[in-house]
């Protein structure tokens, strides 16, 4: 099959989306080897610079994976996470796709709010806040690294055990807060040498960094949070009603 660029596209993203396509049909399992860059090259009909090109477009984003004299490898199955929805929370979101979700946490201390926590919660420096440190494992593989912030005169004696379960649920059942919306920012990012250690990831891999601020009904602001999600298995659907 020999792939050509008719519409100006970029041919190794023609080459990338073909090989993906393989992938997501089951072609290629995950951890399975692929062919090597020559029989890409036959197969497409391409140069080797074009194939080259397509799979460390691939690897960047996390679809495969590369052992240096071995060759390429197809990554594990991404886990998919609905940004748009606070209603289905993660447990729930992985176990629908038949996995096994698990949340430890790190760390649970008070912490006097900083300049910038001061700003993201609305509250004056030095006040009392609840931070909250964890990781969501997914089939017993850490996807997630969380750092919460909660102001403490609305969340006191935040209990560590019930924090290893959903925080919004926690926050509605034991103090009657309840989270009306959420302002999400999504970036990439760089694993840094402590997201690296959480997530078992190489010091600069591919990630992507989720900052939310949560609100009450009444606008107060409850939670300050910053995620990082590994690259290589996070997957992420947005959700619009009409």
């Amino acid at each position: 099959m020999t792939i050509e660029a008719k519409d100006g596209s970029a041919l190794n993203l023609k080459v990338k989306d073909a090989i993906l396509q393989l992938i997501n049909e089951g072609e290629y399992k995950p951890d399975s080897q692929l062919p090597t860059e020559a029989e890409f090259c036959e197969k497409y009909g391409v140069s080797r610079t074009t194939v080259r090109t397509a799979l460390q477009q691939l690897t960047a984003e996390g679809y495969v994976y590369r052992k240096r004299g071995s060759g390429t490898f197809v990554s594990v199955n991404k886990v998919k996470q609905i940004l748009t929805t606070t209603v289905e929370h993660f447990s729930k979101q992985i176990t629908m796709q038949g996995k096994k979700p698990l949340i430890k946490v790190l760390q649970l201390d008070v912490i006097p709010a900083d300049e910038y926590l001061s700003e993201q919660l609305k509250i004056p420096e030095g006040e009392p806040v609840n931070m909250l440190e964890r990781v969501r494992f997914v089939n017993d593989e850490p996807l997630q690294y969380e750092i919460a912030y909660l102001p403490w005169y609305k969340t006191p004696a935040l209990n560590r055990e019930a924090c290893e379960k959903s925080l919004y649920n926690l926050l509605e059942t034991q103090y009657g807060l309840k989270i009306s919306k959420t302002m999400e920012s999504l970036e990439l990012f760089t694993a840094d040498k402590d997201s690296a250690k959480r997530l078992h990831i190489s010091l600069g891999e591919p990630c992507f960094a989720l900052d939310t601020i949560a609100y009450l009904n009444d606008g107060t602001i409850i939670e300050y949070s910053k995620t990082i999600y590994r690259g290589d298995l996070a997957h992420f659907v947005i959700e619009r009603n009409y």
